[in-house]
């Protein structure tokens, strides 16, 4: 699973900033986005928006920066928003593919009597 999100960020990041700046190959889930990658702010904000458009609204990368201090922003790897998304999806699945709770299915109603008029 770890591959598979690392490969569609770095995807995103070619999209991004281009294949002239950025080889495939290189992106490592130890990859930095300020020191190896060089990352600006606009281009953060457009992997925001593909990350959104790809996983939805639950992988919020704003929010997620939001919670770490600069230092951190600026050491954030590849690796550690995958694992964000990771979790994040993992945690999704795992409310949709949840077993119903014991009562959550109820029988079907039953039948309605029905009143017979007698003919007389």
């Amino acid at each position: 699973m770890a591959t598979d999100v690392l490969a569609e960020i770095t995807g995103m990041l070619l999209e991004i900033v281009g294949d002239e700046f950025l080889v495939a190959e290189e992106v490592t889930m130890r990859t930095t986005f300020n020191e190896d990658l060089a990352l600006e702010s606009i281009e953060f904000v457009a992997l925001a928006e593909l990350l959104h458009h790809r996983y939805g609204s639950e992988v919020d990368l704003m929010g997620f920066l939001a919670e770490k201090d600069m230092d951190a922003i600026l050491a954030m790897s590849v690796g550690e928003l995958v694992t964000h998304i990771g979790r994040i999806t993992h945690q999704s699945l795992a409310r949709t593919t949840a077993p119903a709770t014991p009562g959550a299915l109820t029988a079907p109603p039953a039948p309605a009597a029905t009143a017979h008029a007698s003919a007389g």
